[in-house]
């Protein structure tokens, strides 16, 4: 397996994580009789500050994992695979995993620092798999 692929599973176990340390004080804070409802209304109850960044956090996570995964994907189905791209990737997971605390407590410009060190992490693979 490519250092990449292995890296993919590592960011996709810590999406795992960062869903039960938001689902569980959502679930609290809301109440199963709204979180396990068809969710048609409103909550009649709003979250904490930091449960609500959490679901940001995670939310945010979803939105990256996409491009990650894409060129995860492609450096190792097209046999790319370099230290360099390696290396990106484990930024790429550094920044995700910086980014869960820097978000829930409101670090700021780190928190946006963080998540563009990822994000340019995922590009420099992407345009490395071009060349």
């Amino acid at each position: 397996m490519s250092p990449e692929l292995l890296v993919l599973i590592l960011a996709a176990l810590l999406q795992c994580v960062q869903f039960v340390l938001y689902a569980i004080p959502a679930n609290l804070e809301l109440g199963p009789g709204y979180t396990m409802s068809p969710r048609d209304r409103a909550p009649s109850r709003s979250l904490s500050d930091r449960t609500a960044r959490i679901g940001r956090a995670l939310d945010n996570h979803f939105e990256g994992l996409i491009l990650f995964g894409i060129a995860c994907t492609v450096i190792a189905v097209s046999g790319q695979s370099s230290g360099f791209t390696a290396a990106c990737a484990w930024v790429y997971l550094a920044a995700r995993v910086l980014y869960i605390p820097a978000y829930i407590l409101g670090w700021s410009p780190g928190r946006s620092i963080i998540w563009a060190a990822g994000w340019a992490a995922t590009l420099l693979m992407l345009l490395s798999a071009l060349i």
